[in-house]
């Protein structure tokens, strides 16, 4: 099981980048407009670096539901490889078997 202040932290984040997607979204769409004379498109990028940094999209990292665990994450699922092993062996998942041969 992850900490939970890792868990937590996780969670901040996906908070700021709900909160400020519409305000970056615009920001870059101004600052990477050629259109726009260029000190405009500058004042657009220093209000974007101004921005939180964990508003960023990319600053997050997928983590299981259940365990919090970083790696081995099933995208489709949202947990990890050792609670897709464990809910599919105690039939909790829809169309999976436990394989022994």
């Amino acid at each position: 099981m992850a900490k939970k202040a890792m868990i937590e932290r996780e969670k901040k984040r996906a908070r700021l980048v709900a909160k400020f997607a519409e305000k970056r979204a615009a920001l870059k769409e101004i600052a990477n407009d050629n259109n726009l004379p260029m000190e405009e498109r500058f004042k657009a990028r220093l209000k974007l670096a101004k921005l939180p940094r964990n508003s960023a999209a990319n600053r997050m990292h997928n983590r299981c539901e259940l365990t919090g665990r970083p790696h081995a994450y099933y995208r489709k699922l949202k947990v990890s490889r050792i609670m897709l092993r464990e809910l599919g062996s105690n039939g909790q998942l829809p169309g999976m078997v436990k394989s022994s041969w």
